[in-house]
């Protein structure tokens, strides 16, 4: 917890410690109910810091089904809420999450999962530039030792770590050329070998 998000626990602490004081001095006539009412709300809004909380582990778990339904030549992909596509691999042995950006011509790595997947961001050599939607940004060059989709195995593919600010790894183009067909239709995309 930094300063910031002290200062706000502190803040919001006296805010609702002066409401349930001010509520309790409006209705000192009938305790009982008062009370009960004060605990309603207090569940209410413990509820709603928990669900905030949680948001993190429960989107998370929403994408669970990011590997889609794997078979013997092919990977189904079913097309999320949000309009994407999304993939689960195993890169050097670690689950990385995926969106598939057929606008990324390279598999890019974001930070945290660069250093989940073995690399040191802060040694990396980010000598190379990539331009996105957001502007220019520098890249570091890899190689995944292994890339895995279920029984589907690549090894040393060439990534970029992005040095920005990219909260989700992007699998571009390089890597969906290593399939012999991709196809998208009917809110689904299926990847086959």
């Amino acid at each position: 917890m930094n300063a910031d998000d002290t200062a706000s626990l502190i803040y919001l602490s006296l805010l609702g410690g002066a409401v349930v004081l001010w509520f309790f001095a409006q209705n000192r006539d009938s305790l009982g109910k008062v009370t009960q009412q004060a605990l309603i709300w207090g569940l209410i809004f413990v509820g709603v810091i928990a669900g905030f909380g949680l948001w993190g582990d429960i989107k998370q778990s929403m994408n669970a089904d990011h590997a889609g339904i794997i078979g013997t030549d092919s990977v189904t992909l079913p097309r999320a809420s949000d309009g994407h596509y999304y993939l689960a691999a195993q890169v050097n042995g670690e689950t990385i999450h995926f969106v598939i950006d057929t606008g990324a011509s390279q598999i890019v790595l974001a930070q945290k999962d660069a250093e989940r997947a073995g690399f040191d961001p802060d040694s990396l050599n980010y000598f190379s530039r990539a331009y996105t939607a957001n502007g220019e940004v520098r890249t570091a060059p890899v190689k995944l030792e292994t890339f895995n989709i279920g029984t589907f195995e690549d090894n040393n593919i060439g990534a970029v770590v992005n040095e920005g600010d990219l909260d989700q790894s992007l699998l571009g183009m390089d890597y969906l050329q290593r399939w012999n067909s991709v196809e998208i239709s009917n809110g689904k995309m299926v990847l086959r070998r």
